[in-house]
């Protein structure tokens, strides 16, 4: 699929500026501007994170509530429930604060809605059972500001709620005795993007320090608030990218028992990135509470035994293959359902359906929809009278707003700007399906169709060096708003060298100048004929350091090329 390129720029002034502080390589703090730091004092933070710079979570809202009401249930040894979402932040969120509190209050439970049984978020069933157990306070964590009318009912029935959540708040709040949410419109807290294990880990830091707990008390659980940032795609900006980076040396140097398990399952070797987290760990955790229940995520984490927890994270390893062949059995299906629809060329969107599909993995093959055929895309299931599916969308898309347009075909929808759920009768699928080509139709620009790659600047061949690599290596921890640097070189040649690999992946040696540098470029073939021609041709790419017996040296990963253009 053709992608365009979008070179980002950044102000030349401040790049000069702080490249006269710094002293580094222009390009790198062109890197460094188009990430908002432009002083030598944010550069230092940025290249130096300290635990000191996590901001103080007394100044969240309602978190001398929270710890108030904790510490009235303590006293009057009140029991507690830990109510989390099943998906990774929710699960690790769970495991940390059930983990904290129990260290100080011995009776503690957690609850997991299961996802076909319950659905997302706060759930009547967990509400009836924390009163027929005997429950007087529930802590919610990832889930619970939208469960107004399910929090009221707790109310009456004598339960108290804690909020501890980051997704959006509607304007009437639940009638909660404290929510800890940054974005709330009058929360003073100075950083918005925190993930749900965030929050739960300004809590515990709260907690500690009301009880004069050493700091071991609550940094114990960095690795899975790192793991919650990972899985969540939130921002690694401010003290995301803070927790990141301690988070990551705790998984790599002493991670809790389910951690490592699920390390040594995946065959990780370490160093252990935020990428390892991402494509390695995540998927397994989330395969619980898609395939089966997600407790067992839980249990993993709070398992003091590794040889237990090695035991239940190959239960999670099994439901992750199960939930592979469902993923890639389906994206079959699929694919071959859109070539059969002689009008997918002309629409917009994507809307494919098939009642045996398996729930937990739509969202999924939506995106693998996507990575082939570009548009907004709903992939739906069906049980009994009841059609449910996942949406996921394109760059620069509004999907939650296309949805509402549609509202008239659905039972009930939810979601955001990229990604969104929704249930419908059966007989309103067709209408449904028109309506949302529609809805998309009126809205998608040209471009919004053509998947883009963003660039950070242009690198010339002879400007790379290990130094250079070293210095972008010390951005990471890589993710949202701090992504790994993409760079373009114009006018390249193939040495002579190049050649075509397993018939799929091109081996890369390329010249400019009295330069050559040699790289790799994975499912192009395609590409093969522009670096063979002899003409010159341009390359987008990523840097990574390649080990050889003993020797380090600085190769590309190409993620695009294309013909020079004449002008």
């Amino acid at each position: 699929m053709e992608k365009r390129w979008n070179i980002l720029e950044a102000n030349l002034a401040k790049v000069a500026a702080l490249q006269s502080a710094l002293k580094i390589h222009p390009i790198l703090c062109e890197l460094l501007v188009q990430r908002g730091i432009e002083d030598f004092d944010k550069a230092k933070q940025f290249f130096r994170p300290s635990l000191n710079d996590l901001h103080d979570p007394w100044l969240m809202k309602d978190m001398d509530k929270a710890v108030t009401r904790i510490t009235k249930a303590f006293d009057q040894n009140e029991s507690i429930m830990v109510f989390g979402d099943y998906d990774v932040d929710g699960t690790t969120s769970v495991a940390t604060l059930y983990q904290f509190l129990k260290n100080i209050h011995p009776t503690i439970d957690f609850y997991i809605p299961h996802r076909y049984r319950e659905g997302y978020g706060v759930s009547k069933m967990g509400i009836d059972h924390a009163k027929a157990t005997g429950i007087n306070l529930i802590i919610s964590v990832d889930c619970g500001i939208k469960s107004t009318e399910l929090i009221s009912y707790a109310k009456e029935l004598g339960i108290d709620f804690i909020i501890c959540d980051h997704h959006l708040p509607d304007p009437i709040l639940p009638p909660a005795i404290a929510i800890l949410n940054a974005k709330q419109i009058d929360c003073g807290y100075p950083y918005k993007e925190l993930c749900g294990c965030g929050v739960v880990f300004k809590l515990i830091t709260a907690l500690a320090q009301a009880y004069n707990l050493p700091d071991s008390s609550y940094l114990q659980y960095l690795d899975l608030v790192a793991t919650a940032i990972a899985a969540d795609i939130v921002p690694l900006t401010d003290e995301n990218r803070t927790m990141a980076f301690f988070g990551l040396e705790k998984v790599n140097d002493n991670p809790s028992h389910g951690i490592l398990a699920l390390l040594e399952l995946a065959k990780q070797n370490r160093p252990i990135r935020i990428s390892n987290l991402v494509f390695a760990v995540a998927p397994r955790i989330n395969a619980a509470g898609r395939m089966d229940d997600a407790k067992k995520a839980v249990q993993l984490f709070i398992e003091t035994a590794y040889q237990v927890a090695l035991d239940v994270a190959s239960l999670l390893q099994q439901d992750n293959l199960d939930r592979r062949e469902a993923d890639s059995s389906i994206s079959e299906e699929a694919f071959a359902e859109i070539e059969n629809d002689p009008t997918h060329l002309s629409k917009k969107s994507t809307v494919v359906f098939q009642p045996h599909w398996h729930k937990g993995v739509v969202g999924i093959v939506a995106s693998r929809l996507i990575e082939r055929h570009y548009k907004p895309t709903i992939v739906l299931t069906q049980n009994g009278d009841i059609v449910s599916g996942s949406a996921r969308s394109v760059q620069g898309f509004n999907l939650y707003e296309a949805l509402h347009a549609c509202r008239e075909h659905l039972l009930g929808y939810g979601g955001h700007f990229a990604a969104a759920g929704m249930t419908l009768n059966i007989d309103k699928l067709e209408a449904f399906k028109e309506a949302f080509e529609k809805a998309v139709a009126e809205r998608i620009t040209p471009d919004q169709m053509v998947p883009e790659i963003s660039i950070n600047a242009l690198l010339p061949l002879d400007q790379i060096s290990l130094q250079f690599f070293q210095i972008i290596a010390q951005m990471e921890p890589f993710g949202p708003d701090n992504m790994r640097p993409i760079f373009i070189a114009k006018n390249v040649r193939d040495t002579g060298y190049s050649k075509l690999v397993k018939e799929a992946h091109i081996s890369f040696n390329l010249t400019q100048g009295n330069n050559s540098v040699r790289g790799i470029g994975y499912n192009m073939p395609d590409k093969i004929e522009i670096v063979k021609s002899g003409k010159p041709f341009d390359i987008v790419f990523q840097l990574l350091l390649n080990e050889w017996q003993g020797t380090q040296s600085i190769q590309m990963q190409v993620i695009d090329l294309k013909e020079t253009s004449p002008n």
